[in-house]
């Protein structure tokens, strides 16, 4: 079943009907080619529930469906993870997007760390985070995720520092941190309600210098196994334990 997402207001719970606008009415009507009576799913990215709905009338610029009933059963992870990913070269952090938001992802803060090999300005900084939740929106659907995942805008390791500040689990993987056992405990430890921080570094790593202010800040250095792991497989891998761990 296809699912989209819509404004709250679009969705009239008074008199069960729903209301499909923008670019997903020709992705609907010509690209899927739906027909009326066929059923899809909508989330408002706000609430978590689905609302089940079957289509009534296609038109030019709109897409009439009948709200059949909610499904209230929320999908979300019952943690909030921001990943914090350092920017890693080429198109790597499309992927990254992608399959973290599938594995449940509350949202995601590119990282201008020291080992970065990519220097964005501003103006591409803007225009990467603007593909990169174009990614996010259509994974979201792809998952039938309840909220779309924001994808924030890059900042530097200091910065992610504080924003993770206040969260109650900080945890930073790192490839000379040793112990397997510590890594469960803290794992293990999370509980429903929690906000998570994931900092994964780019290509190369943290610096040494990076991992000491992470600790003066209370980041939690783990380890991920005795096998060094790309970028692009850290993060995927910390959200799969995550996830494990903490959904029923």
């Amino acid at each position: 079943m296809y699912h989209f997402f819509v404004e709250p207001e679009q969705i009239r719970e008074d008199d069960k009907s729903v209301i499909i606008l923008g670019a997903d009415v020709n992705h609907i009507k010509n690209v899927l080619r739906m027909k009326a009576g066929e059923e899809i799913s909508v989330s408002n990215g706000r609430d978590g529930c689905e609302y089940r709905c079957g289509i009534t009338e296609l038109g030019e610029d709109s897409i009439q469906c009948e709200l059949r009933f909610v499904k209230e059963e929320s999908v979300e992870l019952p943690v909030r993870v921001t990943l914090f990913q350092g920017l890693p070269k080429g198109d790597k952090m499309e992927l990254i997007v992608q399959k973290a938001v599938e594995l449940g992802v509350y949202e995601i803060v590119p990282v201008a760390t020291r080992r970065c090999v990519v220097k964005l300005d501003r103006k591409k900084a803007a225009s990467k985070v603007t593909r990169w939740q174009g990614i996010a929106e259509a994974a979201a659907k792809q998952s039938k995720r309840g909220v779309i995942p924001q994808v924030r805008q890059v900042v530097s390791f200091a910065q992610a520092l504080e924003q993770a500040g206040e969260m109650e689990v900080r945890l930073i993987p790192y490839e000379l941190e040793r112990g397997m056992e510590y890594t469960r405990k803290l794992l293990s430890g999370i509980r429903p309600g929690q906000r998570v921080a994931v900092f994964i570094g780019p290509e190369g790593g943290f610096e040494e210098s990076e991992i000491t202010l992470a600790r003066e800040k209370g980041l939690c250095p783990i380890t991920l196994g005795r096998r060094i792991l790309r970028t692009e497989t850290a993060g995927m891998t910390v959200l799969s334990w995550i996830g494990y761990l903490t959904e029923q």
